[in-house]
């Protein structure tokens, strides 16, 4: 059956649906971009692009959360409305939150990659979860008077991959900062302390509630997209 944790079914759709998947990461990022809060001593608002980043990463991989990254960046750097205010513009990347919007893509590929490795990629029993899927059928009857044990393991399989969910968008959440402060102290002339002060330390708290976040809603998003395209799988 597809469980929670399976991310093999996603990566087994047509190009049709992991281009559909895509787009609809990019539009998502960009609904986060229009909530946006301001800060009065710093140029960089609070926004929610980052949580809807870490999300997309954590159900979709590394592959398509970047790719959704990147056509979210590739909308805004034409000039759509799609960056934090509705701004958009090739201007933005080289302005003081550049290193952030760079940032994104970066965080999307380390969060894919630490929520899709590992011994997820051992233990997800990826035959019972994805073996027959172009049929869209399992024999069931094969796994009875294995409830029991398959039910104990399964509990501690979704234990060890939340907490691999929640790891994997700490990360997300440090690699955006890792280039988007730098960055603005190089742009605006600050020393470290004063960019760590203006671009970090007053959005840190904000962003660990939303890797948080992220982390609870991937398997239940997850879950839900993979029963939406193998109703008969599980």
């Amino acid at each position: 059956m597809l469980t929670h944790t399976d991310m093999k079914g996603i990566y087994r759709l047509s190009p049709v649906y992991r281009t559909v998947l895509i787009a609809l990461g990019a539009a998502s990022i960009a609904v986060g971009a229009f909530i946006a809060i301001p800060l009065p001593l710093s140029p960089v608002p609070i926004v929610l692009q980052n949580f809807f980043i870490l999300l997309i990463a954590l159900v979709l991989g590394p592959r398509m959360g970047t790719a959704s990254v990147a056509l979210y960046l590739l909308l805004g750097a034409l000039g759509l409305p799609v960056f934090a205010g509705g701004k958009g513009g090739l201007a933005h990347f080289f302005g003081p939150t550049g290193g952030y919007l760079a940032g994104f893509l970066l965080s999307a590929w380390v969060t894919g990659v630490l929520a899709a490795g590992g011994s997820r990629q051992k233990d997800q029993e990826p035959h019972a979860a994805t073996e027959g899927l172009s049929e869209g059928r399992q024999d069931k009857g094969q796994y009875q008077g294995q409830e029991p044990r398959a039910a104990t393991k399964g509990n501690a399989q979704k234990t060890k991959f939340r907490f691999q969910d929640a790891a994997a968008a700490a990360a997300g959440v440090l690699a955006v900062y890792l280039l988007g402060v730098p960055w603005l102290a190089y742009k605006l002339g600050f020393d470290w302390k004063k960019a760590l002060t203006i671009g970090f330390l007053p959005f840190i708290i904000g962003d660990v509630l939303k890797a948080a976040a992220a982390a609870a809603l991937a398997p239940e998003v997850r879950r839900l997209l993979l029963k939406e395209f193998y109703p008969d799988a599980g």
